[in-house]
């Protein structure tokens, strides 16, 4: 599938994002909708992957390092693709237990079984192979432990914007709901769809959604071994 660089440089189109929309901007200075639904997914994460003291959690994907904030006592593995990211990372999670790890994680050479805990949120839609990527994440799982994967509604997203575009409240937040993290998704699924691709490579014990089931544009899924 096409993405918004013309390639599958997925270095290169991560960079981008991550200097077009800086993701610590998305998370402290987004409107205030948006910072309430990213809140409750945090929350919904932190409830899957429960007490982290001393576990081995790495987070596919790792961004600026907001959701691993959460965990202070766990031993943490960020992995990114991207430089920008990384750099965030590091100064996010300055004096926690940490390393940062820059590949994809279908591509770095980890040892089977590595990690307790693994997160993965809001990253597979920009990814080019999700199947591989949730392949690793299965393989890197040790037995016992838990995967919390989530994925933006993006049909639902969609709708919604088109109808927040035709109020007056749509036009005067225009520059907002167009934010541009959307054009460099790679792959769209409903909560059903991806609920489907994920059952290839994990049982999935948990399905949540924020802000609420009524309105599910994020989709949570927690995760184990098959």
């Amino acid at each position: 599938m096409p993405n918004a660089a013309g390639d599958n440089d997925v270095e290169a189109l991560n960079d981008r994002l991550a200097r077009e929309h800086p993701i610590d901007d998305y998370y402290e200075r987004s409107p205030l909708p948006i910072r309430l639904i990213e809140r409750k997914r945090l929350a919904i994460l932190r409830d899957m992957l429960g007490d982290c003291a001393g576990l081995d959690l790495a987070e596919v994907g790792s961004g600026g390092g907001h959701v691993l904030r959460l965990f202070p006592r766990a031993c943490i593995t960020a992995i990114d693709v991207s430089d920008v990211y990384l750099d965030t990372a590091r100064r996010n999670l300055a004096g926690y237990d940490a390393r940062f790890l820059k590949g994809e994680v279908d591509k770095l050479d980890l040892p089977a079984a590595s990690f307790d805990r693994i997160v993965c949120t809001e990253v597979l839609e920009h990814t080019v192979d999700p199947a591989a990527v949730l392949a690793a994440i299965a393989r890197l799982l040790r037995p016992g432990g838990v995967a919390a994967i989530t994925v933006p509604n993006d049909p639902l997203i969609t709708r919604l914007k088109g109808i927040v575009r035709r109020t007056p409240v749509g036009y005067l937040l225009r520059d907002r709901i167009q934010w541009g993290g959307d054009v460099y998704h790679l792959h769209q699924w409903t909560p059903e769809e991806f609920g489907r691709l994920l059952a290839r490579h994990l049982r999935v014990t948990e399905r949540r959604a924020a802000p609420h089931d009524a309105l599910p544009i994020r989709a949570c899924f927690r995760c184990v071994p098959l």
